[in-house]
């Protein structure tokens, strides 16, 4: 099986890199132009401590970014480091790789888990009447 190189609107994950910011975002959809162009001080203090970390990285070692910014998008900068999105209740260790590339981190940490239902309490139907008790 012969491994495929990633590539984002034509261009190589080492293009992308070392693509400046300007241009990389004139490649997204609008509604994430926007958000990356307008976007809010925490936005801009995320993006800081990523570049940080990634300086630590370089040292050798290896940190998690912890955020709450479920609408930050992710970046080619941002490709290798595990970043801890908040959904809600606890943070989840994401590992970014090139395909997230252009996504939201919201989409990667979900928020609701899939309901598991168990047996039928006592008198949630005319039959649980006769089911006898443990």
């Amino acid at each position: 099986m012969v491994k495929k190189d990633f590539i984002f609107r034509g261009y190589t994950l080492e293009e992308l890199q070392k693509m400046s910011m300007d241009k990389f975002i004139e490649l997204l959809p609008s509604r994430k132009r926007k958000s990356l162009t307008k976007g809010p001080l925490k936005m801009k203090k995320l993006l800081m401590k990523i570049r940080k970390v990634r300086e630590i990285m370089s040292e050798g070692k290896g940190e998690i970014v912890k955020t709450h910014y479920r609408d930050m998008v992710v970046l080619p900068e941002m490709v290798g480091l595990t970043v801890g999105i908040h959904n809600g209740k606890e943070f989840n260790n994401i590992e970014v790789t090139p395909e997230m590339i252009g996504h939201f981190f919201g989409e990667f940490a979900l928020t609701r888990k899939k309901v598991k239902h168990s047996a039928p309490g006592i008198g949630a139907t005319k039959s649980s009447l006769y089911v006898p008790l443990k």
